[in-house]
């Protein structure tokens, strides 16, 4: 029986993310090079996964249920303020929806929030749709992160890319470059 406690177990092929640089897109793996989290940079491991399975509904499908608590999901939302219009990213465990409206906009203080297009969230990460992952996000970029997220000993986030997800523990991600950590960011 697969141990729950943690996503490694659902998987057959996990390595240290620093030995499949060959695999992740540059700004993850340039993020991954400088790691800025606490713990060693060995502690992010990739799981080879084929594209198809990128979505997390389809991963959960193919893996397991119960990796959807585990499963975390990263947004680009644009924000309007004064005319002036800004991207921010936005993490929450894949069985949540984080709230664009209340605490997003409230938090960065926008008249408006919404999902960010897919081609302009796509050419300012340098990332796949389907693989958006906090680590390696353009400098200076607000990014939110739901308390839950950090508080779950392992989380399963997207590595960049459509092929391959990242294992990292959900403390080190509260302390990348721009994190807020906010309590009910997502629901």
């Amino acid at each position: 029986m697969i141990d729950q406690s943690t996503p490694l177990d659902a998987f057959d092929d996990v390595t240290p993310a620093l030995e499949r640089m060959d695999l992740l897109v540059p700004p993850v793996a340039a993020a991954l090079r400088t790691w800025p989290g606490p713990g060693p940079a060995d502690q992010v491991l990739h799981v080879d996964t084929a594209p198809e399975v990128a979505d997390t509904a389809v991963l959960v499908e193919n893996y397991g249920p119960w990796l959807l608590e585990q499963s975390a999901n990263c947004v680009v939302v644009a924000a309007k303020r004064g005319g002036v219009a800004s991207l921010a990213a936005c993490v929450a465990l894949g069985h949540t929806r984080v709230d664009v409206n209340g605490a997003v906009r409230r938090h960065l203080g926008a008249r408006k929030v919404s999902f960010a297009p897919m081609d302009a969230a796509l050419e300012a990460t340098g990332m796949e749709y389907g693989g958006i992952t906090p680590i390696g996000l353009p400098a200076g970029w607000p990014l939110l992160i739901d308390a839950a997220v950090v508080a779950t000993p392992y989380v399963l986030i997207g590595s960049g890319s459509r092929r391959g997800k990242i294992i990292v523990p959900g403390r080190a991600l509260g302390e990348l470059p721009g994190v807020t950590v906010l309590e009910g960011l997502a629901s």
